[in-house]
């Protein structure tokens, strides 16, 4: 995941790699629900699968109401915070997410890698 939405491409870059715009993140969506990790992401459709986040929250009983974002077999865009957004699937499968490539992570302030 980018801390920025923005991204300098890189001509020729790869996909998946660090010049790449794109990078593919798989998340194991369980019937228990699998919370996303944090960031902003497309998700493409997958069967089984709904994509859920918290709605509202009962501080008194300590309970999270969580809605449907994306539907079942329904794409689309999503914005996790990393503990309130999951991915429930009725059968075990996996959801393939688009976030923009965060790049190469670089040793100091002014190095280049």
């Amino acid at each position: 995941m980018a801390l920025g939405l923005n991204k300098i491409i890189i001509a020729g870059a790869i996909a998946n790699t660090p010049g790449a715009y794109w990078q593919l993140t798989n998340v194991a969506a369980t019937t228990s629900g699998t919370v996303i990790p944090a960031g902003t992401y497309i998700v493409f459709p997958t069967a089984n699968v709904t994509i859920q986040a918290v709605s509202a929250y009962n501080a008194t009983s300590n309970v999270a109401t969580w809605s449907t974002v994306l539907a079942n077999n329904t794409g689309g865009v999503i914005i996790s915070d990393g503990v309130n957004v999951s991915a429930n699937a009725t059968t075990n499968t996996t959801v393939i997410l688009a976030t923009v490539d965060g790049g190469e992570p670089v040793t100091g302030t002014y190095n280049n890698k």
